[in-house]
Order: C-alpha cells, then structure tokens, then sequence
C-alpha cells in the first residue's frame, strides 16, 4: 500500500510530547501530575542509552515527562523477535500504559496486531508502518486509527554530512558502517554519497568513497564488531566514517577516540543525535573525533505526537514523513570541527534542498549498496 506522506512545517512539526523517566526493564517516573497519561516505550536492539535511534526516542519521552507531567516507562524485551515485542507491548498495557511508542522496523508486524488487539490504546511506531510481515500480493500494510507511523528523509541528513565532510576533509576516502540493511541505514548511506558527490561535482573537492569501505555490521548492538570495522578502515587510510548503526557505530567511536589520542586522523560522522560529546577524547580541550552528525530529531517528533494526545489531536492513521524542508533532519547548528565556511556552504545546500532545488533521490540507483 501506498504510504500517505504528510510534509509538515516546523511548527506543525511540535504535535505531541513523548517523554519519561524509566530504569531498565520496566523502570518508570511520575512528574507532578499535569495529565494521568501514562506513556511507556519498547526498545529495539540495543539500549535507552545507545547514543543513538531508542535514546533519542526516550529523550523525547523524557522531555514530555517534564514538561508535560506524563507518567513514563521503557520495557527492554528478551530479544527482537515479534513475539517478545508483543509480550512486552502487552506487559505496558496490562499495566494501564496505553501510548505506546516503538521504534525501529522490526516492530512492523507486532503493531499490525498490537492496533487491532489494543484498540483503546495509541501506538507510534518510527520508522516504519504496521504490516503482516509477508511478501509479494499477500503482503498487507495498515496504519490504524489509534496508530501513528513516522518517518524520516534520512537521505537528506546523509547528503547533508556527507557535503559537510567533503568540504571539509577536501580529498582522501570516506567510509560507511551501517548496522542492518534495512532502510533506514541504506537512505543515509545512499544520501551519503550523493552529498559527496555533488561537493566533488560543483565544490571543488576530491573525496572518494570506495566499494570496500561501505560494509552492514548486520546488528545494531555488536559494538566490539564495530570498533574492529573502523580499524580495518582506518588502516586502509580512511579519513572519516559515517556510521548508522546504533551501538555498532559506538564501537567505530571508541576506535577513533583512541587513534586520536594517539594523534591520528580518525573522524566519525554521527547519526540520529548530535554525538559530539560521545566523541570526546580530550575533555581539557573539548576535542571530539565527531566531525558532524546527521541528525534525526526523533525526540522533538515523539514529544510532539505525545502533546497532540494530551490536546486531543492525535495524528491517527496517518503517516508522518519528517525532513530538510519541515526541519525534521540536518546538521548540528554548533561544531568546531568544521569551518564557518563550511557550514555556511552547507547552510546553502540546506536552503536549496528546501527550495527543490537539489532533490536527494532515496534510492540505490548507481550507489554502492554491498550485494547489490
């Protein structure tokens, strides 16, 4: 089925609050109560503090806590399979949390069901829509009523920085580590190169990006197995590596904080969240191996919906499509590691993606994509 795409302002952008408060499995909060809804969240693989895609959701549950007095708690399930997110969807439930937020793409078919068990609750799931998690003709997707889908131009972001980086970095080659191969990591990546190559294209630069250095770690979650990614790329005189991959990307992190203190040039490119202070290696000079990051505002989208429930304007059955132009992705605004000239060139870029003048495809079409 066709995904309904809804291009928002900024302003349309703040629809609900989505925060709280929660403490490993099954922790919870409560604010001074402005409100008795109780919002509870299921993580995907990897941790509320992931420096990544479940902390900017719980961010935006958590501001939404404080601001909005929800009730909040965030259950980590057993494993990523459908049944254990429908046990730990109905464990929230049980327990009188009945707006739920999901995110990540695996949670597709659980919410398919989730919807239609749990029809007096709210679901947001990120990054992807409801389906039945079959193929071909038989394969079903619906957004529900009581249900809201959200999702972000992440090839945008990844043009973004990867501009960013060649303007900034001038020559050499860049890598890319992404967590699965699914569609969120592939958009950044494919956007990734497109930025690259329109720097090299109209700005001067000569920067590269070979087959070999864009590799899928296969998880999100395996940070050992991304740290010895980045030193394989490293070694090979990689400049920078965009990393969208969770806490694989922490272990590319960890690599570079390591070769920088050495005083190598090893440079990360964030994603999800601004990950500067993640990237701290000197804290005397607050100097980081975090170039940019392309950033996903996951928190401000999940505080909004959570708001637009409290005031009775819950965006249900609908899907929400967060990008350049509505402020739902960019850059950080701050970063000493790139220039003023940089970032105002980038500013420009941002400005002609708005305008439709530079329009970032998101699809593979003559893009590294590894098996393709």
């Amino acid at each position: 089925m066709k995904k309904k795409l809804i291009a928002l302002t900024l302003s349309a952008l703040m629809v609900t609050g989505l925060v709280g408060c929660g403490n490993g499995s099954g922790g919870s909060s409560t604010g001074e109560s402005k409100t008795d809804l109780k919002v509870g969240m299921v993580t995907d693989a990897g941790t509320i503090d992931d420096k990544s895609f479940n902390q900017g959701t719980w961010e935006g549950i958590l501001k939404a806590h404080d601001e909005l007095g929800v009730d909040n708690n965030y259950i980590k399930p057993a494993g990523t399979t459908e049944a254990d997110y429908m046990k730990e969807i109905g464990n929230l439930y049980d327990t009188d949390y009945k707006f739920i937020v999901t995110p990540g793409y695996k949670f597709g078919t659980a919410l398919f069901q989730s919807q239609d068990k749990y029809t007096d609750a709210k679901f947001v799931i990120i990054d992807a829509s409801p389906n039945n998690g079959k193929s071909g003709e038989e394969y079903v997707e619906k957004v529900g009523d009581n249900t809201v889908a959200v999702y972000f131009a992440e090839h945008e972001a990844g043009f973004l920085v990867g501009a960013a980086a060649a303007l900034e970095l001038k020559e050499g080659d860049l890598g890319f580590i992404g967590g699965m191969q699914i569609p969120a990591p592939q958009k950044f990546n494919w956007g990734f190169q497109q930025g690259v190559k329109y720097a090299n294209e109209n700005l001067g630069t000569n920067v590269t990006i070979k087959e070999e250095n864009v590799i899928y770690e296969g998880t999100f979650d395996n940070v050992a197995g991304g740290q010895q990614l980045a030193a394989t790329m490293f070694d090979r005189g990689v400049k920078a590596i965009f990393t969208a991959a969770g806490g694989v990307g922490v272990g590319a992190i960890n690599e570079a904080k390591s070769r920088a203190a050495k005083g190598e040039e090893a440079w990360i490119i964030g994603v999800d969240v601004d990950q500067y202070d993640d990237g701290i290696y000197d804290e005397a000079e607050n100097k980081s191996i975090i170039l940019t990051s392309a950033v996903k505002k996951v928190d401000t989208a999940t505080f909004d919906i959570i708001k637009d429930e409290i005031d009775g304007k819950f965006p249900g059955g609908q899907t929400l499509t967060f990008d350049v132009k509505s402020g739902g992705v960019g850059i950080p605004e701050e970063n000493p590691n790139l220039s003023k000239e940089t970032q105002d060139k980038v500013s420009e870029i941002t400005e002609l993606i708005k305008e439709g003048k530079i329009v970032v495809s998101d699809q593979k079409d003559g893009l590294i994509e590894p098996g393709n």
